[in-house]
């Protein structure tokens, strides 16, 4: 585990020169919030981290509900039952394993590692919409990678944890759009044209960190985000044109 401090977010990340998988702290005067559960073997990571800092884990904020996300959940509470756990909504039947689509949303399979139904126990005491606050956090639907997904703006400082609706390992990248280095992101995504909608919520926050699950935290992210969003528009379209041209022949 690599940990990487930037004022107040602390990135933990495990296997970083493998398959990296990234879980956050972020500082409160008195407690953190972390934000991911990683994957089941990052537990005692996570609590050793958090001694080393010298506070309490209070909060449990998930972005969404794939497996390296929530990985480690159920271990966690049962070490820290007073810690609050936090989801949306949307993403908490995810957690349940129910990948059934709400009227209204693009269609397509539900796509990730998906928690079977029962194996995850822990569910949120908090059910979290657009615009919730927890501490310093500004809770921003972000769907697209998964329905329900979430990011995180650091209210004091404008850093941004995104979760999985950017990546930065293989170069950055829009959620959906296939990046051949690391394309496992966009394997697992949900609505790529979702994703692009809410990448471009994300960028007009103005993030000055961009801190997602998958590579290197980014410091000033606005020209790579913009590109990024770019290039996700051109697959997107791109992919709709080969689809056109597959119907108009048959």
């Amino acid at each position: 585990m690599k940990i990487t401090k930037s004022h107040s977010v602390y990135q933990l990340a495990f296997l970083p020169r493998l398959f990296p998988v990234n879980v956050y702290f972020v500082e409160e005067s008195d407690s953190l919030t972390l934000i991911d559960a990683g994957m089941p073997f990052s537990t005692k990571g996570i609590l050793k981290a958090a001694a080393r800092i010298g506070k309490p884990i209070k909060r449990i904020v998930l972005t969404h509900a794939h497996g390296d996300h929530i990985g480690a959940l159920d271990a966690l509470k049962a070490a820290l039952p007073d810690a609050k756990v936090y989801l949306s909504a949307r993403d908490e039947r995810l957690l349940r394993g129910d990948k059934s689509l709400d009227a209204g949303e693009a269609a397509g399979p539900v796509r990730g590692d998906v928690p079977a139904p029962g194996k995850i126990k822990t569910r949120p005491d908090v059910l979290l919409a657009d615009g919730d606050r927890i501490g310093s956090l500004l809770a921003v639907a972000a769907p697209g990678h998964t329905p329900g997904s979430m990011s995180f703006l650091d209210t004091r400082g404008g850093a941004l944890i995104a979760g999985d609706a950017f990546q930065t390992r293989g170069g950055v990248a829009v959620s959906g759009k296939k990046q051949p280095l690391f394309p496992f992101p966009a394997m697992a995504t949900w609505s790529a044209s979702t994703a692009l909608e809410s990448a471009r919520r994300l960028r007009d926050l103005k993030p000055t960190l961009l801190a997602i699950g998958h590579g290197k935290m980014l410091q000033n992210p606005g020209a790579a985000m913009d590109r990024a969003i770019v290039e996700a528009e051109r697959s997107l379209s791109a992919a709709r044109g080969g689809a056109g041209h597959a119907a108009n022949r048959t």
